[in-house]
């Protein structure tokens, strides 16, 4: 590919993944013309114009040499993403988590992108793809016109599911006479945990099964990510579905009783002063009648007022394995490259680094270089060669696991556990990330101090 005088490329969207890829991109010294509709033209799910909003939970996931994510995360500070220094900026209290301050992180994100001489940012909607070398970064809310321009490119194979946030709860109105501060296996007490007996569980199971749930129009098919799963889409797999998933009382023994409960409602703190906590794996499509309902059924919660009620939305994203490329290029067109759930990915935390990725391709395609794609044992490379290579059939996004990438074997041991096998996948992989970043120039970032660990998944 020939270079011009002045090496330039489109992002289009400025969430996580947008914004990773505009600076990425910036940072190679690429000029970046970065197109956000926001708040022109709003969302069913976004409440500001920030760039980089959170709209389901506050958590980019767990940290530590034991869990996946703590693995991107390393990745990701390792190149410096703008991302998780303001996620780390605007951390608050959540244990083995990394969960922010959702309007500190979003300014954060913001500044650094509008500061960067780099970057124009342009409040306008897309609606049709642009010529020359693109990022589409749209995310799970994708216009419909850009959504059905992207058919030229994809021959029809986009799907749509649907993603719900959870309720948020005022502090004052939970009573700590019945809830409890603790973590999972007293590692923390960073949650507060709302206790059942078997009794208030099954009335609180016959109340969401009662409840009115989101009807669908006729053209929509409702496919849920397993990883957000609105609470009363678990409750319809079965009485007990919820109390062995985000209802499990594990480790949470009842100081009270100091013994555990039938099941358990975590909350997780939302702001730097405690005022709002979420309810964690609650996410809801529910009414809001229902969704009140329901939330004032459980333990300590009984007048529990509610600040932001859960939402449910439409996500858009390509069936990643039948039109990318493990450098996240398409392969009808390889001047476009895909990013965020738009590239069939879930979470925070992939969206930010495929948008890092897929920034720092378009760059080096601007600059006449060759695209290309992280080491498999890194979180990263084993996340893009699943998107590239998963198979295409009821294909669903995929977020970090350590599945993605190989495992580990000792010479003499027969099988490790995952307490050994983990912390020996994550020292390889970011090894094997920081050698491959570094060979491509880029300036290496210092970590932070090693995090608590996360509860093994």
């Amino acid at each position: 590919m020939t270079t011009s005088a002045e090496p330039r490329i489109t992002v289009i969207g400025a969430g996580l993944a947008g914004s990773e890829a505009a600076l990425a991109a910036a940072r190679l010294g690429v000029r970046v013309d970065l197109f956000e509709m926001r708040p022109q033209k709003m969302t069913p799910a976004h409440r500001t114009g920030g760039f980089a909003e959170l709209v389901c939970s506050n958590s980019l996931g767990g940290e530590g040499e034991t869990n996946a994510k703590g693995l991107l995360q390393a990745e990701m500070l390792s190149v410096g993403s703008a991302v998780m220094r303001s996620a780390h900026a605007a951390r608050l209290p959540a244990g083995g988590a990394l969960a922010v301050d959702r309007e500190a992180f979003s300014a954060g994100v913001t500044a650094e992108v509008r500061a960067n001489p780099l970057i124009t940012v342009h409040g306008e909607e897309v609606t049709a793809v642009p010529e020359g070398i693109v990022v589409l970064a749209t995310g799970p809310l994708t216009s419909d016109a850009l959504a059905e321009d992207l058919k030229r490119f994809t021959g029809g194979e986009h799907l749509a599911f649907y993603d719900a946030a959870a309720p948020v709860i005022a502090y004052e109105s939970i009573n700590m006479d019945i809830a409890y501060r603790k973590g999972r296996y007293d590692q923390s007490d960073d949650y507060i945990n709302c206790p059942f007996t078997r009794e208030q569980y099954e009335a609180w199971y016959a109340a969401v099964a009662e409840a009115r749930s989101h009807t669908p129009h006729d053209w929509e098919k409702l496919e849920f990510f397993e990883g957000c799963m609105p609470i009363e889409e678990i409750a319809r797999r079965g009485i007990d579905t919820p109390r062995f998933g985000p209802m499990k009382p594990r480790g949470l023994r009842d100081p009270r009783t100091d013994k555990e409960p039938y099941a358990v409602v975590q909350l997780r703190q939302e702001d730097p002063e405690g005022r709002m906590w979420s309810l964690v794996g609650f996410q809801t499509g529910l009414k809001w009648g229902d969704q009140k309902t329901i939330v004032q059924l459980i333990p300590g919660l009984e007048n529990a007022e509610i600040v932001r009620y859960g939402v449910m939305h439409r996500n858009t994203y390509l069936n990643a394995p039948t039109v990318l490329e493990n450098t996240l290029r398409m392969r009808a067109d390889g001047r476009l490259l895909v990013a965020g759930v738009l590239a069939g990915t879930e979470g925070y935390l992939e969206s930010a680094a495929t948008g890092w990725l897929a920034g720092t391709n378009a760059a080096r395609l601007a600059l006449g270089q060759e695209a290309v794609t992280p080491p498999e044992d890194s979180m990263l490379g084993g996340l893009v060669r699943y998107l590239a290579s998963a198979n295409p059939k009821g294909y669903q996004p995929m977020n970090t696991n350590w599945a993605l990438v190989p495992g580990v074997e000792v010479p003499g041991r027969k099988k490790l556990g995952k307490r050994e096998k983990r912390p020996l996948m994550y020292a390889r992989g970011l090894e094997a990330f920081r050698g491959w970043a570094a060979g491509l120039g880029v300036a290496l970032q210092p970590l932070p101090e090693k995090p608590l660990e996360a509860e093994l998944a």
